[in-house]
């Protein structure tokens, strides 16, 4: 027997090569997305804290804390808005009031009738 491995041998070691190179890429991609979506998030920050007075903020973070559906929602339409230029100057508290009742789904109104 020579030192040399055989064929299955080294079909083995190719695949465990082949296995590790897929797992370092792997989390190379997801280290990626990650970083995107970081950055992702600094800019939606920076966009609020450009777009919003401090009072309107407050609210937005309220209502991110009770519906935290709703106020992304909302906050992607302020980002939104601010990208395409059609805020003028910042928004203020009434500003936001106004946004979030547009932006809220109808509640639902309950008629009891009694007999």
């Amino acid at each position: 027997m020579s030192g040399e491995p055989n064929e299955e041998e080294l079909e083995k070691l190719r695949e465990k090569k082949r296995e590790q190179l897929k797992d370092q890429a792997g989390g190379q991609d997801e280290e990626a997305m990650e970083q995107q979506r970081q950055q992702a998030e600094a800019q939606k920050k920076a966009i609020l804290r450009q777009s919003l007075t401090d009072g309107a903020r407050k609210r937005l973070n309220t209502v991110k804390m009770s519906k935290p559906e709703h106020g992304e929602r909302v906050e992607q339409q302020i980002v939104a808005l601010a990208q395409s230029g059609r805020i003028q100057g910042k928004i203020d508290e009434e500003k936001m009031k106004e946004l979030l009742s547009e932006l809220s789904p109808d509640s639902k109104s309950f008629d009891i009738k009694r007999r």
